[in-house]
């Protein structure tokens, strides 16, 4: 979803961050530095017009807007300043809690601010501000690490084989593009990572005057929302975490698990639902013969994206159906029914799914900052052949070449060599140790953070509660009204949240097609 956001000027910005903020004019956060030669500036607000988003977001017309300054380089005496775009969105409550909720956004890499819309339906500013920040290097940000040389590749990748050697070099050569220009402005690379966002927040905190908040991250966000927790756990009142990413699990051989849980559970979700089982009664045996039939023989397609526009040519393999599948590019309802299709010479469903990515929103996504945390967080230490291997545990029989591409990160280890960032898995694959009130939220489709996860980043979070709700994918809470009214009461009782409503639910019935 894209919006067009409304200004507000930075006069009003500065009146109303002030109820948070006794320094919100701009002047310098109290955070200290240590001396040496040519010291970083010390972080600070500074308010100013909302961002001009493509499509309006409503919230943003009554949101404090401005930027948070900060090194790019927190460890490198004299780095240069970089800007993160933030709003600070009020409470619908007339009474609102004074501790506010600041949201931490999956990716790496996505727009946070278009996350707004789906935070205000899910209630998050109901009973307190919602506060969100851009990561570094993030659309709205200066500056934006956007890369839109791999934009126009993903267009091109769907007339492609997931794994052909002409998709590799294209990729490639993408990637070299966008790092060779964001490296020759000046770009610290490195410094684009989970230990510089976490501080981030830190410093928002503190800028804003804030004394407690909440915080509630999704995805890589619950990644980032754990590390925040590890390192700086001051003024932290509760967490909650949305689709769990574990820091010391998130490794590029993680993903097949993940893969693997999201998909046999929607398996079986079938199988348990008299319905589905009676019409689908080899789902599982049909999805690996489809995989291994289009594996060898591809099909190319003409298909016109989902949202409208001319027809495009789209190649579906064994790669580009389980990729599909973990994007829920098919709505988990519709799976039985398209792998069926599919194995009756109808693969409309997962040509259309695919054609989607040919209409690509060039410039949105910060890959400068996805890349970065990706090679120096997630890729060290493993080698294509772990990859290969935890997709052969994953999913036995299915063909090599399929499982020797990781999950939505194809030639992901190549890619890493050309983007050259140091190796921070020591720094980063840590175990949160925390006694803060700590919510995890699961759904048991999820095919990016498999739902198990959340149990081993609970191990050491000594006041946690988890939850799993059934049928649902990734980024739960915009999806499930269950799992809102639980996030809203954990956010009032953090040590006693309500989980009644999870009792009982099922996914939703499965699409049946006739015979």
């Amino acid at each position: 979803m894209t919006k067009h956001g409304i200004h507000a000027v930075a006069a009003t910005a500065a009146l109303v961050l002030a109820a948070f903020d006794p320094i919100s004019s701009g002047a310098a956060s109290p955070r200290g530095h240590t001396a040496g030669p040519s010291p970083t500036a010390p972080s600070r607000f500074v308010p100013g017009p909302c961002p001009k988003t493509p499509e309006p977001i409503a919230a943003l017309t009554t949101a404090r807007c401005g930027f948070l300054e900060v090194p790019e380089n927190r460890a490198r005496p004299g780095s240069r300043t970089i800007r993160l775009a933030a709003a600070v969105i009020p409470a619908r409550s007339a009474k609102p809690a004074e501790d506010p909720v600041v949201f931490m956004a999956g990716g790496p890499g996505g727009d946070t601010f278009d996350d707004i819309p789906f935070l205000v339906d899910s209630g998050l500013n109901r009973d307190r501000a919602l506060i969100v920040m851009a990561q570094r290097g993030n659309l709205y940000d200066r500056p934006n690490l956007a890369c839109p040389e791999l934009d126009r590749f993903s267009a091109q990748y769907v007339g492609l084989g997931h794994d052909a050697p002409q998709a590799e070099r294209l990729m490639l050569d993408s990637a070299k593009k966008c790092r060779n220009r964001l490296a020759a402005d000046g770009t610290d690379l490195s410094a684009y990572n989970t230990t510089e966002n976490a501080a981030d927040f830190a410093d928002l905190r503190r800028a804003l005057g804030i004394p407690q908040w909440n915080v509630y991250g999704y995805s890589y966000g619950s990644d980032l929302a754990l590390t925040y927790l590890r390192k700086h756990p001051q003024g932290i009142r509760a967490v909650a975490l949305d689709s769990v990413t574990p820091p010391q699990t998130a490794t590029l051989p993680w993903t097949w698990s993940s893969a693997r849980e999201g998909i046999e559970n929607l398996l079986k979700a079938c199988a348990a639902e008299s319905r589905c089982k009676s019409r689908y009664p080899r789902l599982r045996q049909t999805l690996t013969e489809q995989v291994r039939r289009l594996e060898a023989q591809p099909l190319t397609l003409s298909a016109r994206p989902p949202g409208g526009g001319d027809p495009v040519k789209v190649v579906l393999d064994g790669g580009a159906v389980l990729n599909l599948l973990v994007a829920n590019a098919v709505k988990p309802p519709d799976v039985p029914a398209a792998i069926e299709e599919l194995a009756h010479g109808r693969p409309e469903r997962f040509a259309q799914a695919r054609a989607a990515d040919s209409v690509q929103a060039v410039g949105r996504t910060a890959h400068g900052l996805t890349e970065s945390v990706a090679c120096s967080e997630w890729v060290p230490g493993s080698t294509p052949s772990d990859v290969l291997k935890a997709g052969r545990q994953a999913f036995p029989g299915w063909p090599d070449t399929v499982l020797a591409q990781a999950p939505q990160l194809p030639f992901q280890h190549q890619v890493c060599r050309i983007w050259n960032v140091r190796d921070r898995t020591s720094a980063q694959r840590v175990a949160t140790v925390s006694a803060v009130p700590t919510l995890t939220i699961s759904g048991t489709f999820d095919t990016k953070t498999g739902a198990s996860w959340a149990r081993v980043a609970a191990r050491t979070l000594s006041r946690s509660t988890s939850v799993q709700i059934p049928g649902i994918g990734h980024w739960v809470v915009p999806q499930s009204p269950c799992a809102q009214r639980v996030l809203a009461s954990f956010l009032a009782r953090p040590t006693a949240p309500d989980t009644g409503c999870v009792a009982g639910l099922t996914p939703k019935p499965f699409t049946i097609i006739p015979k």
